[in-house]
C-alpha cells in the first residue's frame, strides 16, 4: 500500500477514526494491527520477516538488560555476546533477501578468474520492502539498551509496533527508541484531540503529495529519458537528465518522509526530521547534515563513533570515514553503482578536510568575504555539482553505464541545445514542462523560508492569516488533483526508497 494511493486515503482516515474512538490503553493495540496489514499488504509473507527481526532483537534487548545488572558477577562479555548474536541474526536475514546473489555474483567472477567452476543458485529471493530500514531500527534499540539509554521493553506488543510502526516503516525516518519507543508507552496518557497539531500534520502530508504527485513524478519522466537514452544525447541532455533526477530523488523521498512524519503527528506521535534544505549545503559534510538525516546519524552513533571516529589520528579518521560511507552505499543497494556513490561522498569529505588548511590561507590571503552572499552561493553551487555527479552512479543500472553517460557529458559537447528547444522533448511537452517549473519555484520558495527562517511548511503557514494559510492549502490541494501523475501508466512510480 503507497502513500499516493487510492488504498491509503481509505486506510489512513480509518485507522485514525478509530484510534480516536477506542479507549487509551488498547489504541496502541490497534496501530500494531494496522501497521501489520499495512506491511502485509505487499505480501502476506514479509510479516513472518519483520516478526522474526523483532522476536530476536526484543529478546536479546531483555538478556542484555538482564546481564547488565549482573556486571559485577562477570557477565559483561556474555552482554556483548548477546548483542553479537541480535546483529548477526538480523543482518544474516538481511544479507540473504538483500545481498545474495550480489555475492554469488561477484563469487562467480572471482572463480571464473581463477578457473574454477562457478557457483549456481535455484533460489529466488524477492527483497521485502523496508527491510533495510526496520531492520536498523531494531538494532539501533539493542544497542541503546546495551549502553543503557533506554530500559529494555518488557511489553512484546509495544515493542512490535515500535518495529513495525506504519508511517515511517517502509522507508523510514529511522527511528531511535529513545524518541518513538518512550511515546508509544505514553499512548495510553496523549491527549486525544489537539486541533493545531492535526492540522500541521495534514499540512504536512498535501505538500508531501505534491512534492511526489506534482513534481516528483513529472521530473522523473526527463531524468528517465535521459539515462534510458544517454547513448544517444549530448551533454546539455544528460547534465539536465542528472540534475534532474537529483531533484527527483529529493523530491520522492523526502515526500515519503513529510508524509510519514505528518501522518504520525496527526495521531499525536512526534518523529525525527529527515531533511533540511539538503541543496542548501555549503559543503559535502554539511550535505549530510541535512540529507537522510536518520540514517546518517545512524551510521554516525552506531558505526562511525564506535570504530573511533575522530579520536585516534586523521588517518583512523579517514579510513572510518570511508568505511562508513561504503557501509552506507552498499545499505542502499547490492550493486557497486551504490559502492561507488558511497565511497564518492566518503572521498569528497576526506579531500575537503585535507584541502581545509589550504582555503583558509587563501581566504586570509586574498581577503575573502566569506559572510557574503556571493560565497555562499558559490559553495552551494560547488556541492550540488559535487552530489549531482554521484548521483548519476546511484541512477545508473551498472558502472557501464555511468561512465558512458559521464563521458559523454565530457565529450558531447551542445551547449545551444539549452536555448533551441531541443530539452523539450526529453518526453514532456511545453505545458507539462510549465507545470514542472512551477512546482519549482514553490519548492525553493518552500526550501527558501526554512533555509533563511528555519520554519517548516506547517509551522510558517501556522503563524500566517487563516486566509493566506487557506489559500496555499487549496492551491496545493488543486495542483495534487489536476497535475498530479495518476492512472495505469503512473501504478509503478513506487517511492524510490521502497527498494532499499
Amino acid at each position: 500500500m503507497q502513500f499516493n494511493s487510492i488504498d491509503f486515503l481509505v486506510f489512513f482516515p480509518a485507522v485514525v477514526l478509530i484510534y480516536w474512538i477506542i479507549p487509551k490503553k488498547v489504541r496502541y493495540l490497534w496501530l500494531l494491527v494496522a501497521s501489520y496489514y499495512f506491511y502485509m499488504s505487499w505480501n502476506a509473507s514479509y510479516a513472518l520477516l519483520i516478526g522474526a527481526s523483532t522476536l530476536i532483537t526484543y529478546v536479546c534487548g531483555l538478556l542484555v538488560e538482564w546481564i547488565g545488572t549482573h556486571e559485577e558477577k562477570g557477565w559483561s562479555v556474555a552482554g556483548k555476546l548477546v548483542v553479537a548474536v541480535g546483529f548477526l541474526s538480523n543482518l544474516g536475514i538481511l544479507f540473504f533477501y538483500k545481498y545474495f546473489d550480489f555475492f554469488l555474483t561477484n563469487l562467480n567472477v572471482v572463480l571464473e578468474h581463477f578457473q574454477k567452476k562457478p557457483l549456481t543458485s535455484s533460489l529466488e529471493v524477492l527483497l521485502p520492502v523496508g527491510i533495510s530500514f526496520y531492520t536498523f531500527q531494531a538494532l539501533g534499540y539493542l544497542v541503546d539498551v546495551y549502553r543503557k539509554e533506554i530500559a529494555a521493553e518488557k511489553n512484546p506488543l509495544r515493542y512490535a509496533l515500535f518495529v513495525s510502526f506504519f508511517p515511517q516503516l517502509v522507508a523510514g525516518p529511522i527511528e531511535r527508541s529513545g524518541n518513538l519507543l518512550k511515546q508509544i508507552r505514553e499512548v495510553p496518557y496523549k491527549k486525544t484531540f489537539e486541533y493545531h497539531r492535526i492540522v500541521n500534520g495534514l499540512i504536512l502530508m498535501l505538500y508531501g503529495f505534491f512534492l511526489k504527485m506534482v513534481l516528483a513524478d513529472r521530473i522523473a519522466i526527463v531524468a528517465d529519458y535521459a539515462f534510458d537514452h544517454y547513448y544517444s544525447l549530448g551533454s546539455a541532455e544528460l547534465v539536465t537528465g542528472a540534475v534532474a533526477f537529483a531533484i527527483q530523488i529529493y523530491c520522492d523521498f523526502g515526500s515519503y518522509s513529510l508524509i510519514a512524519i505528518g501522518a504520525a503527528q496527526v495521531m499525536g506521535f512526534t518523529l525525527m526530521e529527515n531533511f533540511n534544505t539538503p541543496y542548501f549545503a555549503t559543503s559535502i559534510k554539511d550535505f549530510w547534515r541535512r540529507w537522510h538525516i536518520s540514517l546518517s546519524t545512524w551510521f554516525r552513533d552506531y558505526l562511525y563513533i564506535p570504530l573511533g571516529g575522530n579520536r585516534k589520528g586523521k588517518v583512523r579518521k579517514y579510513c572510518n570515514l570511508m568505511l562508513t560511507f561504503l557501509a552506507s552505499g552498499l545499505w542502499h543497494g547490492a550493486a557497486w553503482t551504490y559502492v561507488i556513490w558511497g565511497g564518492l561522498h566518503g572521498l569528497y569529505q576526506i579531500i575537503g578536510d585535507l584541502l581545509h588548511p589550504v582555503r583558509k590561507k587563501i581566504v586570509e590571503i586574498f581577503d575573502v568575504r566569506t559572510d557574503c552572499i556571493s560565497f555562499k552561493l558559490t559553495q552551494i553551487a560547488f556541492t550540488f555539482v559535487l552530489t549531482t555527479f554521484a548521483w548519476i552512479f546511484f541512477r545508473a543500472d551498472n558502472l557501464g553505464q555511468a561512465c558512458v553517460y559521464i563521458s559523454r557529458i565530457a565529450t558531447r559537447t551542445n551547449p545551444w541545445a539549452l536555448f533551441n528547444g531541443t530539452l523539450y522533448t526529453m518526453g514532456l511537452e511545453q505545458f507539462e514542462a510549465n507545470v514542472l517549473f512551477f512546482a519549482l519555484f514553490i519548492l525553493l520558495l518552500v526550501d527558501l523560508v526554512r533555509y533563511r527562517l528555519g520554519r517548516r511548511v506547517d509551522v510558517f503557514l501556522q503563524e500566517q492569516n487563516i486566509w493566506f494559510r487557506w489559500l496555499v492549502c487549496l492551491l496545493l490541494i488543486l495542483l495534487v488533483v489536476v497535475y498530479g501523475k495518476y492512472g495505469p501508466d503512473y501504478d509503478a512510480a513506487q517511492f524510490i526508497y521502497f527498494q532499499f
